[in-house]
């Protein structure tokens, strides 16, 4: 009959005939399947339910492919269990896993497909949304998809459909999922403007605004796309000026965004300063002088050409009335006064600022910088009137260049002035006037820093003496308890000035303190941090300190609990970076003399996002778990290990059904009833309930399936725990029960039908 079913089928292929011959040789088929077919035959019989399915959705007759569509994912199941119980190698296994998905997703749109047709739009969505939870793992089939949501999108809109039409199409984010095989940007706007007409015919006074955004959505992603290829083709400078100039009647944000990019682009190019010019002039237009002038101060600051930067500043003067006064045009000034100090011609312009505005912080910067480079004592002094002014709110006007630690930043700047030009007591005062009036720790921080760099020509007895002072800062560090990164940087100070003392064995244990804690900042930090880049600078910069430290230890010569902190944060650093050596460490931990079972549990709790290490998590807690088991008394408090253990082998689905994984796991809900057992008092009443419901979810999975020995063996596991419950015993033993016998039942029928079909 096999033979029969194929030779038909190759025949209806060969003559191209409709679904009635296909169906006949499918049915066929599926009629002499043997008890235990071979993969050849379930693949066989996938190929040609699906393509029957296929066939009848193309007749335009949808319940007949429905058949056919469910024969082949219950075939593909098959085909998938087989897979997974026969033991073949890792790469194999893949493989066979990736085409099984492959074809699953092809006849799930199918199965959308005929549920569209025939007006079902609840399932369709389901079948749809199985489809997108595929796409991470099967990316190339990204465009395939998009197509099918746009092509039902059509479909509904034909039939005056504008609810589901309007849903489908807006399926087109599922082709920003993947850049790479997405649909291109001439697809996306032709879906966006569709909608848009959707959402006008539908009613075009209640959604007119999505129309709107609709149509604005599409054209801006070609417009984006289409700017894209104009910087990627290499066209001149001008070119991408006036396409700014063409964007600006259009989309003025656009227009601002791409000119920021082509700045960017040509940023090396001796042209560049046409684009600056056009920025400014664009904000000029628009009556944004703000925003002009704080561009102009932008341009100042990367050119670094002091003489380049006074034109600009002198060009910035349009801006003024002849006589203005006003704190704006002694900023002007002081700005003046910066590039003329490096051309040696400030005073005059330093003069005029402070005329203008004698009570800015700025000012009396600016002419402690011209005291220090006239070795002027006397005008020095004005650090005392900054200390003073520093205490005084940042007017409005300042604020828009600095924040409000601006005072703290020009007193540090203040210090490296003078440090710079050799006048050690006047940068003393500087950081004496720092300290008495600032609250910021990390410009305090700076100043100290700072001052060690300039630190090198002193005598070894004033560095010892300098160092054993500012070791002092260990109290600050200890006080930035809610800022690790504030706290990190105190301690790799201490760390730093130790290095300026004689070398002891108090000494050294210091630094390993200062070291350690500096690591400890750092993973917290990475704890933190929202940003994978973030993480992984601070995971690096902990295995910094944790390597120095390990290298003072060895000085140290001395073996003590730090030993197995330092393992515990450096495997939790590179377990988080995905660093192979991370098992390595686990090893080393389990060779200590004595580990306590707390460092085994937070190794495995190490191992959280960003790190993924499922198997030497395992290895961690069932490390802990013998530890437990090996006290005198029961401790019913180590099922939070067991707990840990059976989340992480629990199946996610049908494709990690295997029998090694089933019986690790049969493992783990045995030693948790042994545990239950032993203290049945002492066990969490809702741990016992979260245990039952794990179980019989396999045992559910199982029956699915069609494994029903398991699936009764596991359902039978998860009725032993409903006596271990107290006051939720009664209500759940009377439903579960009840579910079990029902279970029994049906278990009971299937196996009987088995042996009819035998």
């Amino acid at each position: 009959l096999e033979e029969c079913a194929i030779q038909l089928w190759n025949w209806s292929v060969t003559k191209n005939a409709g679904g009635a011959l296909r169906h006949a040789a499918c049915s066929l088929l599926y009629c002499c399947e043997p008890e235990n077919p071979t993969e050849g035959a379930i693949r066989k019989q996938i190929l040609m339910a699906s393509k029957t399915g296929r066939t009848w959705l193309d007749c335009k007759n949808p319940q007949m492919a429905d058949h056919f569509l469910r024969l082949a994912v219950k075939s593909l199941e098959t085909l998938y269990s087989q897979l997974m119980s026969r033991g073949d190698a890792a790469a194999d296994a893949t493989s066979s896993k990736a085409d099984v998905e492959k074809d699953l997703l092809r006849i799930l749109s199918c199965q959308a497909e005929s549920a569209v047709s025939q007006g079902n739009s609840r399932d369709a969505t389901v079948y749809m949304q199985r489809c997108k939870d595929m796409l991470q793992r099967i990316p190339k089939d990204t465009a395939y998809l998009s197509l099918m949501c746009y092509n039902f999108g059509v479909d509904t809109y034909n039939l005056r459909k504008f609810e589901d039409s309007t849903f489908w199409l807006q399926s087109y984010d599922i082709g920003k999922t993947s850049a790479k095989y997405g649909p291109g940007p001439d697809v996306l706007a032709k879906d966006l403007r569709l909608l848009a007409t959707v959402y006008l015919e539908w009613d075009c006074q209640r959604f007119q605004e999505k129309a709107l955004d609709a149509v604005i959505l599409a054209n801006k992603g070609f417009i984006v796309t289409k700017l894209d290829e104009l910087l990627e083709s290499q066209v001149p400078l001008e070119v991408c000026l006036s396409a700014v100039k063409l964007l600006m009647s259009e989309d003025e944000m656009l227009a601002f965004d791409y000119l920021k990019r082509v700045c960017q682009h040509f940023g090396s190019s001796p042209d560049l300063g046409a684009a600056l010019v056009l920025h400014v002039e664009l904000l000029l237009q628009r009556n944004k002088e703000l925003l002009a002038k704080q561009k102009i101060e932008d341009i100042i600051t990367q050119a670094g050409n002091y003489a380049e930067a006074l034109q600009w500043y002198n060009y910035s003067f349009s801006f003024f009335k002849a006589g203005q006064m006003e704190p704006n045009l002694a900023k002007l000034q002081r700005n003046r006064a910066s590039c003329l100090l490096h051309l040696q011609q400030a005073k005059e312009a330093i003069k005029e600022a402070e005329r203008s505005d004698p009570e800015s912080i700025f000012t009396q910067f600016c002419i402690y910088k011209i005291a220090v480079q006239d070795d002027n004592v006397q005008k020095a002094e004005a650090l005392n009137a900054m200390g003073v002014l520093s205490k005084s709110p940042v007017s409005s006007e300042d604020r828009l260049l600095l924040s409000e630690s601006a005072a703290s930043c020009l007193l540090c700047l203040a210090a490296q002035i003078a440090l710079e030009n050799g006048r050690q007591e006047t940068a003393m005062k500087a950081l004496e006037v720092l300290c008495e009036n600032s609250k910021d720790e990390a410009h305090v921080l700076m100043g100290l820093l700072q001052t060690i760099s300039h630190q090198s020509h002193m005598t070894a007895e004033r560095r010892a003496e300098d160092a054993n002072w500012f070791r002092k800062i260990w109290n600050s560090a200890l006080q930035c308890e809610s800022r690790p990164d504030r706290m990190r940087d105190f301690f790799v100070l201490s760390y730093q000035l130790s290095l300026l003392c004689p070398p002891d064995r108090a000494l050294l244990m210091g630094q390993r303190t200062s070291l350690l804690m500096a690591a400890a900042a750092s993973l917290e930090l990475c704890r933190k941090s929202p940003h994978s880049t973030q993480q992984a600078e601070d995971l690096t910069v902990a295995l910094e300190h944790i390597q120095a430290c390990w290298e003072v230890c060895k000085t140290l010569k001395a073996s003590d609990p730090t030993d197995s902190l330092l393992l515990l944060y450096e495997f939790e650093a590179r377990a988080k970076l995905s660093d192979p050596k991370v098992e390595t460490i686990l090893e080393s931990v389990l060779e200590l003399e004595h580990v306590e079972t707390k460092v085994l549990e937070t190794m495995a709790l190490a191992m959280e996002p960003p790190a993924h290490l499922p198997q030497l998590c395992k290895k961690a807690l069932r490390a802990a778990l013998s530890m437990h088991r090996k006290q005198p008394q029961a401790d019913p408090t180590h099922c939070k290990y067991i707990h840990s253990l059976i989340k992480l082998s629990l199946p996610s689905g049908v494709s990690e059904v295997e029998s090694r994984v089933l019986q690790e796991l049969w493992d783990y809900f045995e030693d948790a009833l042994s545990i239950i057992s032993a203290a049945p008092d002492g066990f969490p009443e809702m741990e016992t309930l979260w245990l039952l419901t794990q179980a019989w979810n396999a045992g559910i999975l199982l029956y699915s399936l069609a494994q029903y020995h398991e699936a009764e063996k596991w359902c039978g596991l998860a009725m032993s725990f409903i006596r271990h419950l107290g006051s939720l015993r009664e209500s759940y033993e009377t439903q579960m029960t009840g579910l079990y016998s029902e279970i029994l039942d049906r278990l009971d029928k299937a196996k009987k039908n088995i042996h009819t079909e035998e």
